[in-house]
């Protein structure tokens, strides 16, 4: 901000400062896995020899993952005690904690119970209430495990038992949406960043929100499907915002209760999903079959008409 005098009078002029944000480049490591993805497929078998390499350090990483996650709960206590400690009002972290919790499954029931729905409706003009009610079983195994994957088979079962769906288009699509489609964990990483943001009294501007949008989106479609597989996840986000990320303890501290309802929108999603395109499946099917009776028609009245008229044809 400078003060100049020009011709008697004081002039206020503000001049925009760059700073920069302590942390990874989160953001640019994620477009630089895109485009190197993108650069490896497009060599081919070249490629192929990297691309084994990468699949077997994530799986070595997953297995690691899973030797630590045995001593998460230890770890989490002290986290947890740690922080309540520094806490000067209790009351207000629990209070703030149970905000936190009641915005993440309120975002859950309106995506799962409103938002979803209507998509299926707009799609099939059917009513999408019907179709979910044959999936009772697999959202009450989402609800109890946590995990998108565990549900998998149960889901596969009964939306091609009870709802009818072609299985070429059920075991080809929910394999895939247990892996990539993760609307719930994109939901309550959101929820979680800003939640961290007021715990330490951080303001997010414009930029910092959208930033929030595209990342919890981007790392959702990287999480596991497996109990507490989104909070990792969020670290990406707060290290692209800024945010400290040893406040983590927190929401991991109560990720058992939004875990559940995360993962029932999850596989809720896929499900939809499967219908829809088994829809538009079933209508494109029925229109190839009306057109080719048509066909079939035309062509008999086309035969009959030449028999009558053809000179060989007997009188």
């Amino acid at each position: 901000m400078l003060l100049r005098n020009t011709s008697g009078n004081a002039t206020l002029e503000k001049i925009p400062v760059g700073t920069e944000i302590k942390g990874m480049n989160i953001l640019g490591l994620v477009m630089f896995a895109l485009v190197l993805g993108v650069a490896l497929k497009k060599l081919g078998p070249e490629g192929e020899d990297l691309i084994r390499f990468f699949n077997s350090f994530n799986e070595a990483t997953m297995v690691l993952v899973t030797w630590i996650m045995w001593y998460v709960p230890i770890g989490i206590m002290f986290l947890v005690g740690s922080k309540i400690v520094e806490m000067e009002d209790i009351v207000l972290l629990v209070t703030s904690l149970g905000k936190y919790i009641f915005a993440s499954i309120l975002g859950h029931v309106i995506h799962g119970g409103i938002i979803l729905p209507l998509i299926y409706f707009a799609a099939t003009r059917q009513n999408p209430y019907r179709f979910l009610l044959g999936l009772i079983t697999p959202f009450a195994t989402a609800f109890a495990t946590c995990s998108s994957s565990a549900t998998l088979p149960s889901m596969i079962k009964c939306i091609e038992e009870n709802n009818k769906v072609d299985k070429r288009i059920s075991r080809f699509i929910l394999p895939i949406g247990a892996t990539v489609n993760m609307d719930g964990a994109a939901i309550f990483q959101c929820m979680a960043a800003v939640f961290i943001a007021q715990l330490n009294n951080v303001d997010l501007n414009p930029g910092q929100i959208f930033t929030i949008l595209v990342t919890a989106t981007a790392s959702s479609v990287g999480a596991a499907g497996v109990p507490a597989g989104g909070v990792l996840t969020i670290a990406i986000i707060l290290e692209a915002i800024g945010l400290p990320t040893n406040d983590l303890s927190l929401i991991l501290a109560v990720d058992w209760i939004v875990d559940r309802t995360t993962t029932v929108v999850n596989v809720e999603g896929d499900a939809l999903g499967a219908g829809i395109l088994n829809y538009l499946n079933e209508k494109d099917k029925k229109e190839r079959e009306q057109e080719l009776k048509e066909v079939t028609v035309e062509a008999v009245a086309n035969s009959k008409s030449e028999a009558e008229t053809s000179p060989l044809c007997p009188s």
